[in-house]
């Protein structure tokens, strides 16, 4: 038995796969830590998992905050420079505290104190990526949320974007200026870049995503394995169906389902209203699932229905279409759950994750400034009318049903243990 920990930072997007790691990683008789954020921990022990506090802690009631880092133009940059950087000391006692004793850590995307943990401690180390935009790869280049028509320029070629992509690292040269200055508080070299090559690990990282997402290009790190999405959304454990949705799903056509994951619908604006109205004048049935820390939307009728949770495991597959905002759990479950997308992307890897859905046929995009209930009636009805859309996906959905997911993961952590 080893005592691994899984240290992420972010939404139930993030959390989930290394929750579905975890308890793969338990079931073979590991002892299992998640490092995460405080409001999270009554979530992980319910589950059998031991639990350990890792900075930043946000407060997820901070609706405000919630904006700000889903804004397109300055998101990213807001969680980097605003939460990351500032808690690199925090997180780093953190996860010492963690780790000790512990036989190797597994990190998410932006834990950046865990490089500086490994180098002081010796602990074996394995990173992760959940969607393809992390790999900034210049032969399958990403969307940029702020310049969605960098799309149109992947004709050019792999290396037009390695000179487009050398200038982007440029452009944020100083974002580093504060992991430098804790490197060398540490005494350890300022000559490691946290957030782009020096991100992956040596020993294995592990992409927890579809090949239908994004499969490995020629400028991937050599020792990345490809496992699949690791599925995780409480359902097997400790989540179901609220009655009144499963009777519903059952009582006459297949509905649209509206949901902005568990970040984007912190700020969720009047998306639910107007998908309400969308529904409404398309004579479809639908559910709305708004969201743990908002009202009901207006606009609900015995036809059109608000949950503020449901497992999407179980919803998705009885949905005509699935209407969401891109980020890569949501639209994991979409995928698996083989029906079309129709996605209003906010930031991060949501505009890229997007693309990708489109690229392959699966849906259509609405820009987040261009949603309302006309331009939701018009992408809808586009996906629902044409066939090619459903047959993708039913297709691309066999493909991810298919994969190995968390059981892969767990078979490579394994072998570096």
């Amino acid at each position: 038995m080893a005592k691994i920990i899984l240290a992420t930072f972010g939404s139930l997007g993030d959390l989930h796969p290394k929750i579905a790691v975890g308890l793969e990683l338990k079931k073979r008789g590991h002892d299992v830590t998640i490092a995460a954020m405080e409001f999270y921990r009554e979530k992980i022990v319910q589950l059998g998992l031991n639990f350990a506090p890792m900075a930043p802690q946000l407060d997820p009631d901070d609706r405000e905050l919630g904006r700000e880092l889903m804004d397109i133009k300055t998101g990213t940059e807001r969680i980097v420079r605003g939460l990351i950087m500032p808690s690199l000391r925090e997180t780093y006692e953190d996860l010492l505290a963690a780790t000790d004793g512990a036989d190797a850590l597994i990190t998410g995307e932006i834990v950046y104190a865990a490089h500086s943990v490994v180098e002081k401690t010796g602990i074996k180390w394995i990173s992760t990526s959940l969607q393809p935009s992390s790999f900034l790869s210049s032969y399958d280049p990403f969307v940029p949320p702020m310049y969605t028509w960098f799309e149109k320029l992947r004709p050019l070629g792999s290396g037009f974007h390695r000179l487009l992509f050398g200038l982007m690292r440029k452009t944020i040269r100083d974002w580093y200026e504060p992991y430098n200055a804790f490197r060398r508080e540490l005494n350890l070299s300022e000559d490691h870049d946290p957030i782009f090559d020096g991100k992956f690990s040596p020993l294995l990282h592990l992409a927890l995503f579809s090949k239908v997402l994004g499969s490995p290009q020629p400028d991937w790190p050599t020792n990345v394995i490809q496992t699949g999405f690791c599925f995780y959304d409480g359902h097997e454990n400790i989540q179901t169906i609220p009655p009144d949705l499963d009777s519903f799903l059952n009582a006459g056509e297949t509905p649209i389902v509206f949901t902005l994951g568990s970040a984007a619908v912190m700020d969720a604006g009047n998306f639910f209203e107007e998908s309400a109205k969308a529904a409404r004048s398309m004579n479809r049935r639908a559910v709305l699932i708004y969201g743990l820390f908002n009202s009901p939307p207006s606009g609900l009728t015995d036809d059109i229905i608000g949950v503020n949770y449901a497992p999407y495991s179980l919803v998705f597959p009885n949905a005509a279409c699935v209407v969401h905002q891109g980020g890569v759990g949501t639209t994991a479950q979409v995928l698996r759950a083989g029906v079309p997308h129709v996605i209003m992307p906010y930031s991060h890897d949501q505009p890229d994750n997007a693309a990708r859905c489109r690229r392959i046929g699966v849906g259509e995009i609405i820009s987040r400034d261009s949603y309302s209930a006309d331009s939701a009636e018009q992408a809808i009805s586009k996906v629902l009318a044409d066939e090619s859309y459903s047959r993708n996906a039913v297709r691309y959905g066999e493909v991810v049903r298919s994969e190995p997911g968390s059981i892969a993961a767990a078979d490579e952590i394994e072998k570096v243990l």
